[in-house]
């Protein structure tokens, strides 16, 4: 039985940077299992990485946690006309 790819050999390199750039994806869950697995190893056995991992990890909680908060309604109506006056613009130009 053949054993998956590992990150080294999914990235080409071997470089725990070449790891740390898929790891975004990782994230995202955009990879295939077969890499999920492989990053997943790569993390299990290199420490730096799985650290860098638990921080990126916990700041996209962060973010989307900050990104819930409510816009107040005037800013929302101000928005919304100057992007109504910007259309107004665009449409008389053309």
């Amino acid at each position: 039985m053949d054993e998956e790819p590992s990150i080294d050999e999914l990235t080409g390199t071997g470089d725990c940077n070449d790891a740390l750039q898929t790891l975004y994806h990782y994230l995202d869950g955009e990879l295939t299992p077969e890499r999920r697995t492989a990053i997943q190893r790569h993390l299990n056995q290199c420490a730096p990485c799985l650290h860098a991992f638990d921080f990126e990890a916990e700041l996209k909680v962060v973010i989307a946690r900050s990104c819930r908060d409510q816009v107040p309604a005037a800013l929302r109506r101000r928005v919304a006309e100057v992007i109504e006056q910007a259309s107004k613009s665009r449409s008389d130009h053309v």
